[in-house]
């Protein structure tokens, strides 16, 4: 059996600029790669850490419409903090929370094209 190796998320998003923002400022993601690929921009996220797996954002140039929600194969991404309280903070400064359940340590905001991000105490 060859070994497998988890590599990334893609996430096709209607706005590049508009998501690269989100993703810098609610979870200090900062690009690592961009690849043009016939009318698609596939760009590379990674955390402070510099983890292997990373956020790939897809912006298709010629198309209008994102993918529905419930339709996506991935249903949301997590992320752990080390200061839930400051995170929480954040986000609700950024009016991106979208779900919580702080009894057991997790909130959800929402990305500018509606997907899900669980954060993790």
């Amino acid at each position: 059996m060859p070994n497998f190796k988890f590599d990334h998320s893609n996430l096709k998003v209607l706005n590049l600029k508009r998501s690269l923002e989100f993703y810098k400022s609610a979870l200090n993601l900062h690009e690592v790669s961009r690849k043009v690929v016939g009318d698609a921009i596939f760009v590379r996220l990674s955390d402070e850490y510099c983890s292997e797996h990373q956020l790939e954002l897809k912006w298709p140039a010629n198309d209008t419409e994102c993918y529905k929600i419930d339709e996506n194969k991935v249903h949301h991404i997590a992320f752990k903090v080390n200061d839930f309280k400051a995170a929480h903070t954040l986000h609700k400064n950024l009016n991106c929370i979208c779900h919580e359940i702080l009894d057991v340590g997790i909130y959800f905001i929402n990305d500018p094209d509606g997907y899900w991000i669980e954060i993790l105490s």
